[in-house]
């Protein structure tokens, strides 16, 4: 699946804002989604590195219109927490050098209030 498909949409409500401070972003995603396809979207999407991924499947509601009853359809929600303070990775090269490898990350996801 393209990362396109697998992000659907993101889940504004006020305890998902509360979270935002602590680097946890909530998305809608596909249902056939895993854990480690929604980290690599959300990576290649946002440029973030993803820390965690947790998932549940809401239920959907039962919905009436007149006499008739409906439900509406099951959806699967991600919680994604992503590293808000990016370090440089530091490894030892030949020799027992230390380099440094800079990745560039960003410590937030700005798309996703809108702005």
């Amino acid at each position: 699946m393209l990362p396109e498909e697998i992000i659907i949409a993101p889940v504004v409500t006020e305890k998902s804002n509360d979270e935002l401070q602590e680097g946890k972003y909530t998305f809608k995603v596909n249902k056939k989604a895993t854990k480690v396809q929604i980290a690599n979207a959300v990576e290649k999407l946002f440029e973030v590195k993803v820390l965690k991924v947790n998932t549940m499947t809401v239920k959907g509601k039962e919905k009436r219109v007149g006499y008739h009853v409906g439900k509406t359809s099951d959806w699967k929600k991600a919680i994604v927490t992503i590293d808000t303070n990016p370090e440089d990775v530091t490894y030892l090269g030949k020799g027992g050098k230390q380099l440094k490898g800079s990745k560039k990350f960003k410590d937030s996801i700005d798309e996703f209030m809108g702005a």
